[in-house]
């Protein structure tokens, strides 16, 4: 047996030891975390819990993919002549707009990609309608069907996804199958085996890859990406369940939204899924990357991929460019409302302007953390004048959101730092005036079946209702 000297020793030796490496970590954040808020808050963490704290900043720490960051600066010719091919033959086939203003060349700037021209979209609102289109369109491959989720169950739904790909692959199509293993972490084996004894190629994005991930989990794949045949792309807020199709128990209706386009800009979303596909398989299938317009296409669009591996906070920076934009509205819908101090700054000044700010929140919530961390927000933005509205005939998922009659945007990016700064993304800016009026009329009915914040239902809760809304609000930029 240990004698009670020998513990007191150990002891001795090992807390100071833990307070050092507590200070040290703390230094770190201070050094390295890209917000002010999260930088205070795991400094404090770590200088004050850090037996706790060391263990989360291990995992929640990092706000860099390095992995990915590295495989991009390292100018590797495998994926970055593709890239370059699809600028040149944009270019070629002047696919490209010109003369474009100096908002969109920040947008275009930070997408690292053209607007291009002779593109045709389809909004797909809700589940049964987006499903419907994305498995017509799988029916209808005559080559390859690439296909990325962030979740994908093992339910009524995840078998048709799962059953219709395996019929096309026993039709020799080639399928390639990413999806993230933090966001399936539920999904059995044997249903990814199944798929891959029929052929298919399936990957997890491998977020852990490397020796430095290893116990790196805070970054997700929260892409959702079909392409069939480099031809026709799905991007938008559904995952594969059923509660995406509105058969779940807790949640009932499930409001959220897909778009489907066709033309050039498809081959830029084709880019975006080998990427991440390189990255998990260090390998590029053989893809049709031939441009074509979309017959009767006459939209102008715009694809923005954001993620930890980029060098500026992509995601963050294009909400606050498109909210600086509005002159008349901004509409975003969001089934989080977590903003920074910069887009925060931006909602206030544009509702300063006289700009129509409204933000589409759920009633329900799914994540109990950020949902309460959004009555926080309450005191900064009804005085203004910005509007907040909760979703009531459901649960509402979608993120999309509107700028004047200038743009309207589909795609996976919430409004919370999770998006801003964690998340690798995929959001489709379109610039044409039929498009941005039916996602307006879109999103007036959903206004319709809610009901506009009142101040006073965060002012006149309890004190414990308002010390958790506050906690969850300092968690969040660590979180």
């Amino acid at each position: 047996m240990l004698n009670n000297d020998f513990i007191v020793s150990i002891v001795a030796i090992v807390v100071p030891l833990v307070e050092i490496l507590g200070i040290i970590a703390a230094v770190h954040a201070i050094m390295n975390v890209r917000t002010s808020q999260g930088a205070i808050a795991w400094a404090i963490s770590l200088v004050t819990f850090p037996w706790l704290a060391l263990i989360l900043y291990a995992i929640f720490g990092r706000n860099k993919f390095k992995g990915y960051v590295l495989l991009r600066s390292s100018k590797d010719e495998a994926i970055h002549h593709v890239s370059e091919d699809i600028i040149r033959k944009a270019t070629e086939n002047r696919l490209i707009r010109e003369g474009i203003s100096e908002s969109e060349t920040a947008l275009t700037r930070l997408a690292d990609l053209p607007i291009t021209r002779y593109n045709k979209s389809q909004l797909l609102v809700d589940g049964d309608e987006t499903f419907r289109a994305i498995f017509e369109g799988m029916d209808s491959a005559k080559d390859y069907i690439l296909v990325q989720f962030f979740i994908v169950k093992d339910d009524d739904l995840g078998k048709k996804l799962q059953s219709r790909l395996i019929q096309k692959a026993r039709e020799n199509i080639r399928i390639y199958f990413l999806y993230d293993e933090i966001g399936c972490h539920k999904l059995p084996r044997r249903y990814i085996q199944e798929m891959e004894n029929e052929g298919i190629v399936i990957s997890a994005f491998h977020t852990t890859k490397g020796k430095t991930n290893r116990f790196q989990i805070n970054f997700r794949n929260h892409r959702k990406i079909v392409v069939i045949d480099g031809k026709t792309a799905y991007v938008g807020g559904h995952n594969v369940g059923d509660e995406y199709v509105s058969k779940h128990p807790k949640f009932g209706a499930w409001r959220d939204t897909h778009v489907k386009v066709e033309g050039p800009i498809v081959k830029a979303i084709q880019f975006c899924f080998i990427e991440d596909w390189y990255w998990a398989k260090t390998s590029i299938p053989d893809l049709n990357w031939e441009f074509r317009k979309a017959e009767n296409g006459a939209e102008e669009t715009l694809m923005i991929a954001s993620g930890p591996a980029d060098a500026l906070d992509t995601c963050g920076l294009m909400f606050v460019q498109a909210i600086n934009m509005a002159r008349e509205r901004i509409w975003i819908a969001s089934p989080y409302f977590v903003p920074d101090q910069q887009i925060l700054s931006a909602l206030k000044l544009a509702a300063l302007r006289g700009v129509d700010v409204r933000i589409l929140l759920p009633q329900k919530p799914d994540h109990r953390t950020v949902y309460l961390a959004s009555f926080s927000y309450y005191q900064d933005t009804l005085p203004l004048g910005i509007k907040l509205y909760r979703y009531t005939a459901g649960f509402m998922h979608q993120k999309v959101f509107i700028v004047d009659s200038t743009c309207a945007a589909v795609g996976t990016a919430n409004l919370d730092n999770r998006s801003f700064r964690l998340h690798f993304e995929l959001t489709l800016l379109n610039y044409s005036s039929t498009f941005i009026e039916k996602v307006e009329d879109m999103l007036i009915k959903d206004f319709a079946l809610s009901r506009e914040v009142k101040l006073a239902e965060y002012t006149e809760r309890s004190f414990f209702f308002k010390l958790a809304v506050r906690l969850t609000r300092l968690l969040e930029p660590v979180l």
